[in-house]
């Protein structure tokens, strides 16, 4: 662990400045942090979501639970029109439809925006039929015979990820559920997509595709054993059984839905696919009625890669993965400054934001103090202190943008992580809270769940042990 003594006495007195500068933000808002024994982190992860009917069908480990979108509808009363701008698998709009709301997402990855296309298709079908259909094509096992077969288009990084017999009943599927009608077939290139991890050789690990060592890609690494890997027929057919399932009645109802409060009439769903550094400015302005969101952490993961299997599934190719890793939110250290933002946020909100992010004085510190870093060569990527800048600048953008778009009294709701760099904690939840009151948007709390998270096996050996926040910022916009 690094001593006093062998840190400079510039990072020295850096590292007290920012100290001194978290606690005065934190000081003011104080009164706002709470411990909400009623959020586990199974409720704020994709845990809660593995029994629950049509939201088990994928595992989208960045998402929250169905049950959490639940309690802060029901905790902080929102009604009418919902936007999510990081819709991800779609948890919030479906769970907002659900419950009676309008419900508009926003969202850039393609394999995340055919999730919600498939699940939004089936809401108005004829659920038995679809289900019966299904069933057919489970019993005829059709892609295990030989036939026609649609080629994988795979990205250098995802070459070799599929045992040759899983690769090839994975192509004859895809091929024939081409020839089914619209409603069945994005149904089921939607469950395919929902299996490819599973039947491949890696596993989805933050910031890449790790490798199990059968692949023969572990040459010279370290590999690990996946376990056991599932051929594409076992894979596929349980898949395929466990939306019939649901499809058929066969799911649990919501707890929240008792005897005496009857399900309310299901709200719209309406999907923009794109990034919300477009689409939020040029929405009309105090035309919704609350905001449930959470953006990609600041914690260096590349959805191009973690999701690179889905992305080559659906046609992305290498420049299509490059266009959308710099289009996305900053938050890999491969994300390049955008150059466009006035452009995109108008003149009004742009310099608002940037006087924000400006005057921001802890924001500063830590990024004086990781600018240090890296000219001392200290920090383990360099990228980082862009990652960092950037991130905070397009939030700071996008908290002043959704002020705009959102009604008097509406809330503003957002799951984010805290991080920490180069031995310091950075307060996401403080330094976001701040952004959003010079937006004109109050905090009503920031719920602190019971359990934090440690930092990194790396940052732990060099700094020690620091449990960091995780939080729901509750904002809303003032009257």
């Amino acid at each position: 662990m690094s001593t006093l003594t062998e840190i400079p006495q510039l990072n020295i007195d850096m590292l007290a400045a920012i100290r001194k500068a978290e606690a005065d933000l934190a000081a003011r808002f104080a009164e706002k942090m709470r411990v909400n024994a009623d959020l586990g982190r199974h409720l704020v992860s994709f845990q809660a979501n593995r029994e629950e009917s049509g939201h088990r069908w994928c595992k989208y480990r960045e998402g929250f639970s169905a049950e959490l979108i639940r309690y802060c509808i029901r905790k902080v009363g929102i009604s009418g029109r919902i936007l999510d701008p990081f819709a991800g698998s779609g948890t919030t709009l479906f769970v907002a439809a659900e419950q009676g709301c309008d419900a508009i997402g926003i969202e850039l990855l393609p394999s995340s925006a055919a999730i919600i296309e498939a699940r939004r298709a089936v809401l108005d079908a004829d659920k038995p039929r679809v289900a019966a259909a299904l069933r057919r094509i489970m019993a005829k096992r059709q892609w295990s015979m030989h036939g026609e077969a649609k080629s994988f288009q795979h990205l250098r990084i995802t070459k070799g990820a599929f045992p040759a017999d899983t690769e090839r009943h994975l192509g004859r599927f895809l091929f024939d559920a081409g020839r089914e009608p619209d409603e069945l077939r994005s149904l089921l290139h939607f469950a395919a997509l929902s299996v490819l991890e599973e039947i491949s050789y890696t596993r989805k690990d933050g910031q890449y595709l790790r490798w199990d060592q059968r692949s023969g890609r572990c040459l010279g690494k370290k590999g690990f054993d996946k376990g056991t890997i599932p051929h594409f027929d076992e894979a596929i057919v349980r898949k395929l059984g466990q939306i019939a399932d649901d499809l058929e009645g066969r799911e649990q109802e919501p707890l929240l839905f008792t005897l005496d409060r009857p399900r309310p009439l299901p709200g719209n769903i309406e999907l923009k696919v794109g990034s919300c550094l477009d689409i939020i400015p040029a929405l009309p302005s105090e035309s919704l009625d609350g905001l449930i969101t959470s953006p990609p952490y600041c914690n260096r993961y590349d959805y191009t890669r973690t999701y690179a299997l889905e992305l080559a599934m659906l046609g992305v190719g290498e420049e299509g993965i490059r266009r959308l890793r710099q289009t996305m939110l900053s938050c890999t250290v491969e994300n390049k400054d955008k150059d466009d933002l006035a452009q995109k946020f108008g003149d009004r909100t742009f310099h608002s934001a940037l006087g924000a992010y400006d005057n921001q004085q802890l924001l500063a510190l830590i990024l004086e103090y990781l600018g240090a870093c890296k000219e001392a060569g200290t920090i383990n990527n360099p990228g980082i202190v862009r990652m960092v800048k950037n991130y905070f600048l397009e939030l700071a953008l996008l908290i002043f943008a959704s002020a705009k778009v959102l009604k008097a009294n509406a809330p503003f709701i957002m799951v984010n992580d805290n991080v920490r760099y180069e031995g310091v904690h950075i307060p996401v939840d403080l330094i976001l809270s701040d952004f959003a009151k010079q937006a004109g948007l109050k905090t009503d709390a920031i719920w602190v769940l019971p359990k934090g998270k440690g930092n990194s096996s790396q940052q732990m050996g060099r700094h020690g042990r620091q449990e960091i926040r995780k939080c729901v910022y509750v904002w809303r916009k003032g009257a």
